[in-house]
């Protein structure tokens, strides 16, 4: 600090800084309180390294900063010095009383107070570690005397419990003795620290009754085993925990539980395949492979179910999983051997070859029929019963282990694992992969069936092809969808779509592509009753097909959602199920263009009567129109001839179809009368005329039809509704925003031209219309 001080008073005196700094040195002694508290330093003057700070600077900038800081400490420190030096004259008055002869005896008697205070409690002092001392000498001596006394109490209880040991030994109580080498080692394992487990003759002898009492319950229970005595191995496996060998125990008892699914699974598969091989013989009884594959299922879900105490007293849950491991195991073995056996019995391998060996020919018409579809549908009973049985069998087993809690997070996975990649279950994919093969051998074979042997049914509308085919289709797919595989789904649902895209679509379309349909349809000029059923119920049969069609999907879609719950899965149907929507759409066009093939053959049949309305004058007066009141000039005549022509298919088709064909001929009349009106002309009262016909023919035709027929009519309604006006501008209040709720299919030119029809409309006024 002093070298600092030296520093700054060495600067020239007509150096600004210093100038700068004594003018502030004059302004704060105004006011010595003040500047104090403000003067604030980022250097600790008072500190030897601020000399080496100031010694490092270069910049000019940084000293000039440093010197205002030192400035402002030093005046800091020199009002610290005059505050202590103004406190002097106090502090001297108060030694001058203290050095009176008064204050000297006082000080004297508390001097020799505080000597005697400090005394005691330097005495109590060591006092108090004297006592502590012993106190912990107690304490620990108690604490050894306490070890001693229990260590004395473990070994009179080893004592004990090695006796115990000796003595059920001597009466041969296995149980007795392996609980009480259990509380010996529990006493032993608390008190290890404090012996000398070397040289512990106790735990020597309790060890080798241990090793005694393991020796005869491994024999005791392997003999138990061997001779499937169950009590006795129940009894036994009991004493392997108390001796810490649950992991043994357990495996002892789950190769028990093995060995007994083994042997009686063994002793049905040598009878089953003995049916097998007898089956040729008359009156030979049928070998039941489900039957023989329930029983596997039942003894393993059974042993599972039933030693569910026991397993949990071995390994807890663990032990569970392990003995579902174990019996799946057996399962895979045995299980295995039935479906391998039932594919030899029915040979499925071979007539999978014959029937693939006919795959390029099984959707062409007059291909070999291959296999009897009776037989084959057996089959597929059979196979679908035995992989509902494994499926069930699987999906239970599996949930019994997800429903455990406290089971080792790696072993619940792994458990799962080897149910879905075991051979059983890849056994069961094989079966899968001939039902797919034979359903589609089935589904093919009975479809062309139907095709081949369709007949009129009596009381029906369609022919007995479409109800035949599809509740084969039906049966296939649920058949298909019980195997909750998606795969066979996809492929028994490609192949039903191909058959009703080809084969059946053109079964459907045979009849009404014959060649002078409707000449026979109208021999001699008069309806013939069984062509038109003929016609009626091919045209039946597609309504019916495409109506079905929507159906089998919907029902496909609903049972598909309860076996494949999974989103991803729901997908995949449903776009594989939207070309069933494309078959209905194919249907239904293949449907129109018969009815328009059936209308062809009844329009030149009403065609003369509209003819004869081009005859008819709409030039009206007022006798006229009355005299058209009393005799309808044309629309009973061909309300007639429609009837006539049409009314008789009504009982012979659906109604539907029937619907959809009278819309057809309303649409040809509407259409032949528009072209008609548009070269007439009219008074008002021809336009009242027209009117009074049109709305006959909506009331006929609406009778007639069980859909709404208005809207056919709309454009020669509003025809009529124009010609009725008094005058031009009339229009404009139903035209444009007055419109309201009507929507004019007539566009401004043809409104113009209707207009034009009347004969007392002017031609200008109805060009000055602005539509």
């Amino acid at each position: 600090m002093a070298v600092v001080s030296t520093a700054m008073t060495q600067q020239p005196s007509s150096s600004p800084l210093p100038v700068a700094a004594a003018e502030q040195d004059k302004s704060s002694s105004a006011a010595p309180t003040e500047a104090a508290p403000e003067s604030v330093t980022t250097v600790d003057f008072g500190n030897a390294e601020a000399v080496d700070l100031v010694r490092s600077l270069t910049d000019v900038g940084a000293m000039t900063r440093l010197l205002h800081e030192c400035v402002a400490y030093q005046r800091a420190l020199d009002l610290r010095l005059e505050s202590l030096l103004a406190q002097r004259p106090d502090l001297d008055r108060h030694l001058v009383v203290l050095a009176g002869p008064r204050s000297t005896h006082l000080l004297d008697l508390a001097r020799s107070d505080a000597s005697l205070l400090l005394s005691s409690a330097r005495s109590t002092s060591e006092l108090a570690d004297r006592v502590s001392r012993r106190v912990r000498d107690l304490d620990l001596a108690q604490s050894r005397v306490r070890d001693t006394l229990d260590l004395v109490d473990a070994t009179l209880d080893r004592s004990r419990c090695l006796d115990a040991a000796r003595r059920a030994l001597a009466i041969d109580d296995l149980h007795a003795a392996a609980n009480a080498v259990h509380d010996f080692l529990q006493i032993d394992a608390r008190f290890s620290r404090s012996s000398d487990n070397g040289n512990d003759e106790q735990r020597r002898q309790l060890l080798d009754v241990k090793r005694h009492v393991e020796s005869i319950a491994r024999k005791r229970l392997t003999a138990a085993v061997d001779q499937r005595d169950h009590p006795a191995v129940l009894r036994l496996v009991q004493v392997f925990p108390p001796l810490g060998l649950q992991e043994e125990g357990l495996q002892i008892y789950v190769a028990y539980l093995k060995k007994v699914i083994a042997l009686r699974a063994r002793l049905e598969f040598e009878h089953l395949a003995e049916l097998a091989e007898q089956a040729a013989a008359a009156q030979a009884e049928r070998p039941d492979f489900v039957g023989c594959l329930t029983n596997l299922f039942k003894d393993i879900v059974l042993a599972v179910q039933e030693n569910d105490e026991v397993l949990r007293s071995l390994c807890g849950e663990d032990g569970i999983v392990y003995a579902i491991c174990e019996l799946q195991e057996e399962c895979d073995s045995r299980g295995t051997q039935i479906l391998k056996k039932y594919v030899d019995h029915r040979k499925l391998a071979r007539l999978a070859s014959e029937i693939n060996s006919h795959s390029k020919n099984l959707l062409s018409v007059g291909a070999d029929e291959g296999p009897d579809p009776r037989e084959v549908e057996m089959y597929l009973e059979e196979i679908l019963a035995l992989t509902q049985l494994g499926e069930d069998y699987t999906e239970f087993m599996v949930s019994k282990i997800r429903g455990l809690e406290s089971v080792d997070p790696n072993l619940g996975p792994k458990a799962t694992k080897a149910f879905k990649s075991g051979s059983f279950n890849r056994m069961l994919q094989d079966l899968i992969g001939f039902y797919v093969i034979l359903e589609e051998f089935f589904m093919v074979e009975n479809v062309r069936k139907a095709i081949r042997i369709d007949e009129h049914v009596a009381d029906s509308l369609t022919t007995s092809m479409v109800d035949d085919v599809f509740y084969v289709l039906q049966s296939c797919f649920r058949r298909a969808i019980s195997t909750s595989s998606i795969n066979s789904v996809f492929a028994v649902l490609s192949g039903a779509m191909n058959l009703l895209s080809n084969e059946y679509q053109e079964a459907l379309q045979h009849k009404m592509r014959e060649p002078n349909l409707g000449a026979k349809l109208f021999l001699g000029g008069v309806g013939v009753q069984k062509t038109g059923m003929e016609i009626a119920t091919a045209l039946n049969n597609m309504d019916v097909s495409a109506e079905y069609v929507l159906k089998l999907r919907h029902e496909i879609e609903e049972q598909c959602a309860q076996v494949f719950p999974t989103p991803a899965d729901r997908e995949k149907v449903k776009s594989c199920l939207s070309e069933l929507g494309d078959i209905n759409i194919a249907f239904k066009q293949v449907l129109q263009s018969g009815l328009e093939q059936l209308m062809s053959t009844v329009s030149p049949r009403i065609r003369p009567i509209l003819d004869t309305v081009t005859t008819i004058s709409y030039e009206l007066d007022d006798p006229e129109y009355a005299e058209n009141e009393m005799n309808d000039p044309w629309v009973q005549k061909l309300l007639h001839g429609v009837e006539t022509n049409i009314l008789w298919l009504q009982p012979l088709m659906t109604s539907n179809n029937y619907d959809s064909f009278v819309h057809l001929v309303i649409d040809f009349i509407v259409k032949r009368l528009e072209v008609i009106m548009m070269q007439k002309r009219f008074s008002q009262l021809g336009g009242l005329q027209l009117d009074k016909e049109v709305r006959a023919l909506i009331n006929h035709f609406s009778e007639m039809s069980q859909r709404p027929v208005r809207d056919k009519f709309a454009r020669l309604s509003q025809m009529s509704t124009i010609l009725n006006f008094e005058k031009v501008s009339e229009i404009l209040d139903f035209w444009g925003e007055n419109a309201g709720h009507v929507t004019w299919l007539l566009t401004p030119s043809e409104v113009r031209r209707v207009l034009g029809l009347r004969i007392d409309f002017k031609p200008e006024a109805i060009a000055a219309l602005r539509l």
